[in-house]
């Protein structure tokens, strides 16, 4: 067996790893564009252009990081523990589903406001019943949470479809979707707020769903390391042999832990559902729950972590809409070619300068440590 990476300072594990893996991955992303005889240093300077460059680029940027710190976030608890929980899309779908049936039974009868925690509510509801069903399985009857997750993603979405199809579209209409909600049902959009600092943000779609993102990532981490049951959560993903001496049972934390997870994986419906579209359609998801795996393993499942990681992927979408309208030659499968390459760099290839950094580091103590001691003697 090889033997186990040395630790590395928080800072390095944190900061300068992840820094290293995306930094790989634009400079292969820069081959690839070299190779078809763009620029990649104005690829680069449009693609953070597109994203941060002007008011309505950032409305969209922080559109999209929205839907990836849900999604960061759900992949994250269950990492917490020792769960890998790949079933985001088909907890956001149901999401979605919890999140429409409420507004569309209040949209027409009570303002915005008091649709929001209801909506929140029902939304984190249905995922966490998705989630439920995995974990169950898991726990009891020992079915690879990461087989069952998978499949429910598939079966979510044909769920969805039947419902939209035969049950919540509007009587007449051929496309597969609800109807517009009505102004109860609305979530606000973020242009007023920008305006106040001088940015203009056009038809951005950026809503009130970015702060909910910001408090459940702040809840997040309070639960994990601030509580008796995140102890208990890291612990049986850790070590689940000494949780069980430690009179931690494992049924429950998997049960609890998927629940949490599939309930902050199922709010990302928030975002497009009331933010964006005003009514639950197919799609509505567009790939976060896959994102959310990369962004929880480039962000080390800390939520200071996510949000960094959810920008970086905020930014690759709408700047790379940018991109390829700025270089045409750059098509959008280019753009999804970048995004996988950072997808790997940051998950697959994660450990590639882990090894490297170790023996540095170790070097570097072993240094002082001879140092010290020569001051001493």
């Amino acid at each position: 067996m090889s033997a186990p990476f040395a630790k590395l300072p928080a800072w390095a594990d944190y900061g300068l790893i992840p820094l290293l893996n995306v930094t790989a991955a634009f400079l292969v992303s820069g081959l690839v564009v070299l190779s078809i005889g763009e620029n990649p240093i104005d690829a680069v300077r449009i693609l953070v252009w597109g994203a941060f460059g002007f008011g309505e680029g950032i409305g969209f940027t922080l559109f999209y990081a929205t839907n990836f710190i849900f999604t960061g976030l759900a992949v994250a608890v269950a990492f917490h523990a020792g769960l890998f929980n790949i079933g985001g899309e088909g907890q956001a779908y149901l999401g979605g589903l919890g999140a429409a049936l409420v507004a569309l039974a209040l949209d027409r009868y009570v303002p915005w406001w008091i649709t929001f925690p209801i909506a929140i509510a029902g939304a984190a509801l249905f995922g966490a019943l998705w989630a439920f069903i995995a974990a169950w399985l898991q726990a009891y009857r020992d079915s690879h949470v990461v087989i069952t997750t998978i499949l429910l993603n598939y079966i979510a979405a044909a769920l969805m479809g039947w419902l939209l199809v035969d049950h919540l579209s509007p009587v007449g209409s051929m496309a597969p979707e609800t109807r517009t909600f009505e102004a109860g049902a609305q979530f606000p959009k973020l242009g007023g707020l920008f305006e106040a600092i001088g940015l203009d943000i056009g038809g951005a779609p950026v809503n009130v769903t970015f702060f909910v993102a910001l408090v459940a990532a702040y809840a997040v981490y309070l639960l994990i390391w601030r509580t008796r049951l995140g102890y208990e959560i890291r612990t049986t993903g850790l070590n689940p042999v000494a949780g069980v001496y430690a009179g931690i049972a494992p049924a429950r934390i998997i049960i609890i832990a998927m629940l949490i997870s599939g309930a902050l994986a199922g709010m990302m419906a928030l975002n497009p559902v009331l933010g964006e579209q005003y009514r639950l359609q197919l799609e509505l998801v567009g790939g976060a729950g896959f994102v959310g795996i990369a962004v929880a393993l480039m962000g080390r499942s800390h939520p200071i972590g996510i949000i960094l990681a959810s920008l970086l992927f905020g930014m690759l979408y709408q700047g790379g809409a940018e991109l390829a309208f700025e270089m045409p030659d750059i098509t959008r499968d280019m753009i999804v070619v970048i995004q996988a390459l950072v997808i790997l760099f940051a998950g697959a290839l994660e450990h590639m300068f882990r090894p490297s950094l170790a023996r540095i580091f170790a070097a570097l103590s072993g240094s002082r440590k001879t140092a010290a001691a020569s001051e001493v003697s």
